[in-house]
């Protein structure tokens, strides 16, 4: 037929070929190259990047710590402490023995106490007449006759008790300076001695208050005399007279200020420990009310600070005396 197109069928074979090779043939891996040259992972967040890098870093981390030495291994074990044998050098028992334990005693007195009314037992004292020559002799005034006796314990801290002494005593410069000279010679020669450089060290230390080391000096004012205008010093609080005695139930090294010490217990430590035992009025001093009261000057502080450590029940020295004395 004229309008017909015949067909062609080896010119449509000839560019076939022709269009297939001018794309660019696309290879197919091989799978042993998909095994070693795995697909790119997803992406991951920050935590679980985190976790994945901790992972595969752990037997590297694991490797290293297990072949460096461990840090108690660089360190020198301690020596080992020497065995006290025959040739070890003695120890003392309690610091401050050479101040104490070691004075030679010249007397010995006595004090019997009483707590609420009943009988607690008898302190004996050992007085150290040679070290101690001025407050020994102090001491020794006061336990004979009517010094020390029906007058009571005013205070109970830790590490000593304190005795009121004897009000009526007046305060002699002259005695109270040589004393204080005393008391500091003591605090010399045990801080030459060694066994912790203080005389109230230990335990049983019986001393004679001669200082307050909390009292504020001396205040000027003007008074007039005879129609002028003077200057005086006026003294805040009262001065000790040297007559209050502190035994100590522990170290208490703020004493070495002062007192004076005078002897140690020989027997009646545990009376002692009774007297220290008895409940006392709380010691408010660090409250801000407190310390703005004391600060304006106020009486009520002043007497408040007085009660401070004081004990409740009334504990008296009934009896005293001395007992021997070495010529």
């Amino acid at each position: 037929m004229r309008g017909r197109i015949p067909c062609q069928p080896q010119q449509s074979n000839t560019m076939s070929p022709r269009i297939l090779n001018t794309a660019k043939p696309t290879p197919t891996p091989a799978p042993a190259q998909r095994h070693h040259h795995p697909p790119p992972p997803r992406k991951l967040g920050r935590r679980a990047a985190s976790a994945a890098i901790a992972i595969a870093a752990a037997p590297a981390l694991l490797s290293v710590v297990s072949s460096a030495p461990s840090s108690k291994a660089q360190e020198p074990e301690p020596e080992p402490a020497p065995v006290a044998g025959a040739d070890a050098a003695p120890t003392t028992t309690a610091p401050g023995l050479p101040c104490l334990a070691e004075l030679p005693i010249t007397a010995t007195a006595f004090l019997d106490v009483s707590i609420g009314g009943e009988p607690a037992g008898r302190i004996t004292v050992g007085l150290f007449g040679d070290a101690s020559p001025a407050g020994a002799s102090r001491f020794m005034s006061l336990v004979t006759g009517v010094g020390y006796r029906r007058k009571e314990f005013v205070k109970i801290v830790p590490g000593y008790v304190q005795h009121g002494g004897v009000v009526s005593y007046p305060a002699v410069p002259a005695v109270t300076d040589r004393l204080a000279a005393e008391a500091d010679a003591q605090r010399a020669r045990c801080a030459a001695a060694g066994g912790g450089g203080t005389v109230h060290a230990a335990a049983g230390a019986v001393s004679i208050v001669v200082r307050d080391p909390s009292l504020p000096p001396p205040k000027p004012k003007l008074v007039a005399k005879g129609g002028k205008l003077e200057v005086e010093e006026e003294q805040v609080g009262v001065a000790p007279n040297a007559t209050e005695f502190v035994v100590t139930t522990a170290a208490a090294p703020e004493l070495d200020e002062a007192a004076v010490l005078v002897g140690r217990v020989l027997g009646g430590m545990d009376v002692v420990e009774k007297i220290a035992a008895v409940p006392t009025v709380r010691d408010n001093g660090g409250s801000p009310y407190f310390r703005v009261a004391k600060l304006i000057g106020d009486k009520r502080a002043v007497v408040a600070e007085r009660g401070f450590n004081r004990p409740y029940t009334k504990i008296v020295v009934t009896n005293c005396g001395v007992l021997s004395k070495t010529e």
